[in-house]
């Protein structure tokens, strides 16, 4: 009787152990386990991603610059891959058996479960071949998405690239973004992303065995619509943009217009420049890596990142800040023999003979020596040590925006460069220095750096007569042409609008009345402007010129710099000229064989062979490597006087 009983037990305690064994895996396989669940729902579902149209960038005008064309993806689940003509496939889609078999291989790795690219942004034309016989292809469809095109083929620099997202921007997105999405890499494309993106949306459609659609899913009751990104109307007038990229062609350097009473910048160029479409499709890999190892470096933001010494620009700075430091006046006079003496019989020469010279024939004739004087007052005279003076007079020149980034809405900007004292006081060797130890300053060459960017914005400050709005790029965001509140800004650059006055007369002298840019007068518009040639050691002079028009109620800033050209008033200034009286009057009088000279000049520098690291990157301004100020003045010896002078660089107008 008991082993009957024990027996009973055992048999139940067996069955019940295999019901619990079959919950466990019902359970599993329900529950835990999705492979069956997956395959089950890809029979009758396909959830298909939405991507939706990034925001289309309009020109100030309203003009498209950059819009969406149409392309497709071909997406793969693995496990429904079954009994397909794969030779008919590859011709399909032009690729090989091997290619084929790598694409499997990496859907494979991925999931066989879940779909995953198999090939990318397959062309309109491709895509209606395909469409007639993907009924054959079991596990393969199509998904739509948008891909960014360029018109007018300008602005890459500006306008910057979209690229696949990696690992590391999924991280950052905290899951927004996914394998296969794109996102911004560069220029606005990056600095807009949240607002150009838009958001996904999602469709399940109902199909069959053979993978063929069979209508939406419940009507449409889960689906979710995707909301394109949000336009952007640019600051950039088009028109102009073409016309200074044409007339950049084969220079190295930048050209940035601004209109001063908004801050917006009407033209912005690097050059060389590339192709932005060569960065959309499958070639974008290929071409990225061309551009990248090219030693004219297109894809060098110049009027951002480009650092140079500033050169005659920096004369209006040192006029404006000494008036406001009450070291001089309009009416202050400094006799100029040909040059200024410093130190024991070193001198910084000017390229003519000015003789008495006040502040508004500075301006006009662009005194190097009057300059020298200048800045000898602001550090010597002031009641200072060298240090502190000079702390004051940095101080002066940043509030014009030298020295630190202004804040483009642009990724990557640099601040160009303005010493702090501590770094003349640690090579000197003590706090006694004094302004002929680093009297280079004065006529902007020595350590100073300054942005095209930060030129163009200087000028916007002196058309303001004492103020800025912070660069920028986009005037309106979305339908309600939005404006951050970061752009509405007046920034003063702390100098009284009074002290101006005479600096603009010297400016507009300079071009309409006999002095240093009389070459690219513009009849009947009243531009001030400034010429500068800015001595480069490692090669050709860089060009310079720098303006605004008309005199009064200003409508355009301009900063035009061509690297290695030489003379500014020979090659910057003309295309100056040309771009401010095309945007105020819509002409060009320019006499022609001045204006074809221009076009069809090629001032890119000869590429050798074993090229230094400057000549690969002409951009690069490295420090000089001669003896210190310190050095000199410690020896008394002539020769090394000599040598001193040979090496303080100078504008040459």
């Amino acid at each position: 009787m008991n082993s009957f009983f024990e027996r009973k037990f055992v048999i139940q305690g067996i069955f019940i152990a295999i019901a619990l064994v079959i919950v466990a895996r019902l359970f599993y396989l329900q529950i835990i386990d999705d492979s069956f669940l997956l395959s089950a729902n890809n029979n009758v579902l396909r959830k298909v991603i939405v991507y939706p149209a990034r925001g289309i960038i309009l020109d100030r005008n309203s003009k498209v610059i950059v819009q969406n064309e149409p392309v497709y993806d071909l997406l793969v689940t693995p496990r429904e891959v079954k009994d397909i003509d794969t030779a008919l496939l590859c011709q399909l889609i032009n690729i090989d058996m091997e290619g084929f078999k790598n694409r499997m291989a990496k859907a494979r790795a991925h999931s066989p479960y879940r779909a995953s690219q198999f090939e990318k942004l397959i062309s309109s034309e491709t895509y209606a071949r395909l469409q007639e016989h993907l009924h054959k292809f079991r596990g393969f469809y199509v998904q739509n998405r948008t891909v960014r095109s360029y018109p007018d083929s300008i602005a890459a620099q500006f306008l910057g690239y979209i690229q696949e997202v990696n690992d590391r921007d999924i991280e950052r997105s905290n899951g927004f973004y996914k394998p296969g999405d794109y996102i911004g890499a560069s220029g606005v494309e990056r600095s807009y992303e949240e607002l150009l993106r838009g958001k996904r949306g999602l469709k399940n459609l109902m199909v069959d065995a053979l993978n063929r659609p069979k209508g939406v899913f419940m009507e449409g009751k889960y689906d979710t619509l995707a909301v394109s990104g949000d336009g952007l109307v640019s600051s950039l007038d088009i028109e102009l943009q073409i016309l200074a990229e044409q007339l950049m062609k084969n220079k190295l350097g930048s050209v940035v217009a601004i209109e001063p009473s908004t801050g917006e910048i009407l033209t912005f160029v690097s050059s060389p420049s590339y192709d932005p479409n060569l960065m959309v499709g499958k070639d974008r890999g290929n071409n990225y890596m061309d551009m990248l190892n090219d030693p004219t470096k297109p894809m060098f933001i110049r009027p951002i990142q480009a650092s140079y010494p500033p050169g005659s620009v920096f004369k209006v700075v040192a006029a404006l800040t000494a008036q406001q430091a009450g070291v001089i006046d309009q009416h202050t006079i400094f006799n100029c023999p040909g040059g200024y003496r410093y130190g024991r019989n070193a001198i910084m020469r000017c390229t003519h003979v000015d003789g008495p010279t006040n502040l508004v024939k500075s301006i006009q004739m662009s005194c190097n020596t009057y300059y020298g004087y200048v800045y000898a007052k602001m550090i010597d005279s002031r009641g200072l040590s060298g240090p502190k003076a000079y702390d004051l007079w940095r101080e002066a020149l940043l509030k014009f925006g030298l020295g630190h980034r202004l804040g483009i809405d642009l990724p990557g900007e640099k601040g160009g460069s303005v010493p702090e004292s501590s770094f003349y006081t640690k090579g000197y060797g003590n706090e006694k220095w004094r302004s002929s130890y680093n009297i280079s300053l004065s006529i902007g060459q020595g350590e100073l750096g300054i942005t095209p960017l930060q030129m163009a914005n200087v000028m916007a400050i002196v058309a303001n007569r004492g103020f800025y709005y912070r660069p920028h790029l986009i005037k309106g965001i979305g339908e309600k042409k939005i404006v951050k509140e970061e752009f509405t800004e007046k920034i003063s650059a702390g100098v009284d609008a009074k002290y101006y006055e005479p600096v603009i007369e010297g400016m507009s002298r300079a071009v309409n009345m006999g002095g240093t840019a009389a070459s690219v007068r513009i009849p009947g518009i009243e531009m001030c402007g400034k010429t500068g040639t800015v001595q480069n050691p490692h090669g050709q002079n860089h060009a310079v010129f720098f303006a605004f028009a008309p005199r009064e109620n200003p409508k355009i800033a301009i900063a035009v710099f061509v690297e290695n050209a030489g003379y500014g008033g020979t090659w910057a200034g003309p295309i100056a000229s040309m771009l401010v009286e095309k945007y105020l009057n819509d002409t060009i009088t320019l006499p022609k064989y001045i204006q074809d000279r221009i076009y069809n000049a090629n001032l890119l520098p000869k590429v050798e062979k074993k090229a230094s690291a400057i000549k690969k990157n002409p951009t690069t301004i490295k420090k000089d490597t001669v003896k210190t100020p310190r050095q000199i003045a410690q020896t008394a010896d002539k020769k090394e006087l000599l040598v001193h002078h040979s090496q303080v660089r100078r504008t040459h107008e």
